[in-house]
Protein backbone atom coordinates (compact mmCIF):
# COMPACT_ATOMS: atom_id res chain seq x y z
CA UNK A 1 0.00 0.00 0.00
CA UNK A 2 1.38 3.73 -0.61
CA UNK A 3 2.42 5.57 2.14
CA UNK A 4 0.51 7.73 3.49
CA UNK A 5 0.95 11.01 2.63
CA UNK A 6 2.50 13.71 4.68
CA UNK A 7 0.93 16.74 6.04
CA UNK A 8 3.08 19.95 4.93
CA UNK A 9 3.81 22.91 6.19
CA UNK A 10 1.74 26.40 4.81
CA UNK A 11 4.63 28.07 2.33
CA UNK A 12 2.98 31.73 3.53
CA UNK A 13 0.59 33.18 6.36
CA UNK A 14 -2.52 33.20 4.25
CA UNK A 15 -1.96 28.92 3.79
CA UNK A 16 -1.58 29.00 6.87
CA UNK A 17 -4.57 30.89 7.49
CA UNK A 18 -6.70 28.80 5.53
CA UNK A 19 -5.17 25.80 6.61
CA UNK A 20 -6.49 26.98 10.28
CA UNK A 21 -9.94 28.13 8.79
CA UNK A 22 -10.34 24.06 7.83
CA UNK A 23 -9.37 22.89 10.95
CA UNK A 24 -11.59 24.62 13.06
CA UNK A 25 -14.18 24.03 10.30
CA UNK A 26 -13.58 20.31 11.01
CA UNK A 27 -13.61 20.32 14.60
CA UNK A 28 -16.56 22.50 15.41
CA UNK A 29 -18.24 19.93 13.21
CA UNK A 30 -17.11 17.01 15.05
CA UNK A 31 -18.88 17.41 18.60
CA UNK A 32 -15.48 16.35 20.34
CA UNK A 33 -15.21 19.47 22.45
CA UNK A 34 -16.94 22.97 23.09
CA UNK A 35 -13.42 24.94 23.59
CA UNK A 36 -10.93 24.62 20.84
CA UNK A 37 -7.40 26.65 20.47
CA UNK A 38 -6.48 27.96 17.54
CA UNK A 39 -2.62 29.26 17.47
CA UNK A 40 0.24 30.85 15.05
CA UNK A 41 3.24 31.08 16.96
CA UNK A 42 5.07 33.59 14.68
CA UNK A 43 7.21 36.94 16.34
CA UNK A 44 5.88 40.20 15.31
CA UNK A 45 2.38 38.64 13.68
CA UNK A 46 -0.34 41.41 13.15
CA UNK A 47 -2.84 39.65 15.28
CA UNK A 48 -5.69 42.12 14.79
CA UNK A 49 -6.00 41.56 11.08
CA UNK A 50 -5.55 38.08 11.53
CA UNK A 51 -8.56 37.91 14.04
CA UNK A 52 -11.06 39.81 11.59
CA UNK A 53 -10.57 37.53 8.58
CA UNK A 54 -10.84 34.72 10.76
CA UNK A 55 -13.83 36.37 12.64
CA UNK A 56 -15.55 36.88 8.95
CA UNK A 57 -15.31 33.54 8.23
CA UNK A 58 -16.57 32.13 10.53
CA UNK A 59 -19.58 34.18 10.79
CA UNK A 60 -20.39 33.02 7.31
CA UNK A 61 -20.65 29.78 8.65
CA UNK A 62 -21.99 31.00 11.62
CA UNK A 63 -24.12 34.58 11.88
CA UNK A 64 -24.37 34.18 15.85
CA UNK A 65 -20.81 34.36 16.35
CA UNK A 66 -19.34 37.30 18.36
CA UNK A 67 -15.44 38.79 18.71
CA UNK A 68 -13.96 39.05 22.39
CA UNK A 69 -11.01 40.99 22.98
CA UNK A 70 -9.71 40.45 26.87
CA UNK A 71 -9.00 44.74 26.93
CA UNK A 72 -11.08 47.85 25.81
CA UNK A 73 -9.01 48.87 23.55
CA UNK A 74 -7.98 45.52 21.25
CA UNK A 75 -12.19 45.82 20.78
CA UNK A 76 -11.94 49.60 19.96
CA UNK A 77 -9.43 49.05 17.16
CA UNK A 78 -11.30 46.10 15.85
CA UNK A 79 -14.71 47.74 15.65
CA UNK A 80 -12.55 50.55 13.90
CA UNK A 81 -10.93 48.45 11.13
CA UNK A 82 -14.37 46.56 10.59
CA UNK A 83 -17.32 48.72 11.19
CA UNK A 84 -19.89 46.55 9.74
CA UNK A 85 -19.15 43.74 12.10
CA UNK A 86 -18.78 46.94 15.49
CA UNK A 87 -22.27 45.54 17.24
CA UNK A 88 -20.56 42.41 17.10
CA UNK A 89 -16.98 43.41 18.67
CA UNK A 90 -16.85 42.97 22.16
CA UNK A 91 -14.53 43.22 25.53
CA UNK A 92 -14.49 40.80 28.10
CA UNK A 93 -16.03 43.47 30.55
CA UNK A 94 -18.61 43.96 28.00
CA UNK A 95 -19.31 40.99 27.76
CA UNK A 96 -19.48 39.85 31.38
CA UNK A 97 -22.12 42.51 32.22
CA UNK A 98 -25.06 41.06 29.50
CA UNK A 99 -22.96 39.39 26.57
CA UNK A 100 -25.36 36.32 25.46
CA UNK A 101 -25.03 32.47 26.39
CA UNK A 102 -25.37 30.97 23.06
CA UNK A 103 -23.60 31.18 20.04
CA UNK A 104 -20.27 30.50 18.61
CA UNK A 105 -17.54 32.72 20.65
CA UNK A 106 -14.02 33.79 19.21
CA UNK A 107 -11.74 35.35 21.78
CA UNK A 108 -8.75 36.79 20.89
CA UNK A 109 -5.32 36.60 23.06
CA UNK A 110 -6.54 35.94 26.07
CA UNK A 111 -3.16 35.92 28.59
CA UNK A 112 -2.89 34.68 32.43
CA UNK A 113 -3.97 37.75 33.68
CA UNK A 114 -6.96 37.37 32.09
CA UNK A 115 -7.74 33.97 33.61
CA UNK A 116 -10.23 34.76 36.12
CA UNK A 117 -12.45 36.45 34.16
CA UNK A 118 -12.44 34.31 30.58
CA UNK A 119 -12.67 30.95 32.44
CA UNK A 120 -16.42 32.27 34.07
CA UNK A 121 -16.79 33.83 30.57
CA UNK A 122 -16.56 30.27 29.08
CA UNK A 123 -18.11 28.85 32.10
CA UNK A 124 -21.16 30.71 31.55
CA UNK A 125 -20.96 30.33 28.01
CA UNK A 126 -23.73 27.19 26.17
CA UNK A 127 -22.11 27.26 22.56
CA UNK A 128 -18.22 26.37 21.25
CA UNK A 129 -15.71 29.12 22.11
CA UNK A 130 -12.71 29.45 20.04
CA UNK A 131 -9.21 30.47 21.74
CA UNK A 132 -6.94 32.47 18.88
CA UNK A 133 -3.23 32.79 20.39
CA UNK A 134 -4.20 32.25 23.53
CA UNK A 135 -2.30 31.55 26.76
CA UNK A 136 -3.94 30.10 29.55
CA UNK A 137 -0.93 28.75 32.04
CA UNK A 138 1.41 30.79 33.60
CA UNK A 139 5.16 29.66 34.15
CA UNK A 140 5.35 32.36 37.05
CA UNK A 141 2.88 30.25 39.06
CA UNK A 142 5.22 27.37 39.48
CA UNK A 143 4.31 23.47 39.87
CA UNK A 144 2.52 24.20 42.38
CA UNK A 145 -1.06 23.36 43.76
CA UNK A 146 -2.65 26.67 41.85
CA UNK A 147 -0.94 25.40 38.54
CA UNK A 148 -1.95 21.69 38.93
CA UNK A 149 -5.36 22.57 39.63
CA UNK A 150 -5.31 25.29 36.48
CA UNK A 151 -4.12 22.14 34.41
CA UNK A 152 -6.46 19.66 35.64
CA UNK A 153 -9.01 21.91 35.36
CA UNK A 154 -10.27 24.97 32.82
CA UNK A 155 -7.16 24.23 31.00
CA UNK A 156 -7.50 20.50 30.52
CA UNK A 157 -10.70 21.65 29.06
CA UNK A 158 -8.98 23.25 25.56
CA UNK A 159 -8.26 21.54 22.80
CA UNK A 160 -5.84 22.47 20.08
CA UNK A 161 -7.78 22.66 16.57
CA UNK A 162 -4.81 24.26 14.74
CA UNK A 163 -1.12 25.21 15.93
CA UNK A 164 2.13 26.38 13.89
CA UNK A 165 5.08 27.23 16.07
CA UNK A 166 8.20 27.93 14.58
CA UNK A 167 11.15 25.89 16.73
CA UNK A 168 14.99 26.13 16.71
CA UNK A 169 15.50 24.10 13.69
CA UNK A 170 12.21 23.33 13.23
CA UNK A 171 8.65 23.30 13.34
CA UNK A 172 5.21 22.01 14.99
CA UNK A 173 1.80 21.42 13.22
CA UNK A 174 -1.55 20.35 14.46
CA UNK A 175 -3.86 20.16 11.79
CA UNK A 176 -7.52 18.53 13.24
CA UNK A 177 -7.96 16.09 12.50
CA UNK A 178 -4.45 15.13 11.78
CA UNK A 179 -1.80 14.34 14.26
CA UNK A 180 0.51 16.66 15.61
CA UNK A 181 3.68 16.73 13.06
CA UNK A 182 7.56 17.48 13.83
CA UNK A 183 9.45 19.33 10.94
CA UNK A 184 13.43 19.74 10.93
CA UNK A 185 14.89 22.84 9.24
CA UNK A 186 17.44 21.27 6.74
CA UNK A 187 19.65 22.90 4.43
CA UNK A 188 16.76 22.36 0.98
CA UNK A 189 13.97 22.84 3.77
CA UNK A 190 11.42 21.39 6.15
CA UNK A 191 11.33 17.73 6.36
CA UNK A 192 8.34 15.46 8.24
CA UNK A 193 10.35 13.58 11.28
CA UNK A 194 7.14 12.28 13.02
CA UNK A 195 3.88 12.12 13.90
CA UNK A 196 2.03 11.98 17.15
CA UNK A 197 -1.12 11.50 19.16
CA UNK A 198 -0.07 14.05 21.32
CA UNK A 199 1.39 17.15 21.64
CA UNK A 200 5.25 16.38 22.35
CA UNK A 201 7.00 17.99 24.82
CA UNK A 202 10.25 20.09 24.71
CA UNK A 203 11.79 17.29 25.98
CA UNK A 204 10.41 14.80 22.87
CA UNK A 205 11.59 17.88 20.55
CA UNK A 206 14.81 18.20 21.59
CA UNK A 207 15.29 14.54 21.22
CA UNK A 208 13.65 14.09 17.79
CA UNK A 209 15.74 16.97 16.39
CA UNK A 210 18.74 15.70 17.54
CA UNK A 211 17.88 12.69 15.48
CA UNK A 212 16.82 10.23 17.89
CA UNK A 213 14.50 7.41 16.24
CA UNK A 214 10.65 8.40 16.74
CA UNK A 215 9.69 4.93 16.64
CA UNK A 216 12.30 3.93 19.80
CA UNK A 217 10.85 7.35 21.78
CA UNK A 218 7.45 6.29 21.22
CA UNK A 219 8.82 3.16 22.99
CA UNK A 220 10.08 4.66 25.70
CA UNK A 221 7.60 7.47 26.70
CA UNK A 222 5.10 4.18 26.70
CA UNK A 223 7.39 2.69 29.45
CA UNK A 224 7.46 5.65 31.13
CA UNK A 225 3.10 6.51 31.02
CA UNK A 226 2.85 2.48 32.17
CA UNK A 227 5.29 3.45 35.05
CA UNK A 228 3.62 6.42 36.09
CA UNK A 229 0.33 4.71 35.95
CA UNK A 230 1.70 2.10 37.94
CA UNK A 231 2.46 4.48 40.79
CA UNK A 232 -0.93 6.14 41.17
CA UNK A 233 -2.78 2.46 41.09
Amino acid sequence: MPEAQKPSLPADLMTAEADLLDALKAALASGKAARWGATLRFENLRLLPVALRLFKALRSMDESCRLLWPDAGAAALSRRDAPDLAEYILDFNQWSAGGESDGLVLAVGPQPSDYEQFMAICQGHRASVVMLNGRLEDAAVGIGSVARERRRGFVSSWQQAYLLQPLDGGALMRRFPDDWALYRLDPDGYRHLAAMDNRPDPEQISALLAGEDADSLKQQLKSVDRFIDGLRS
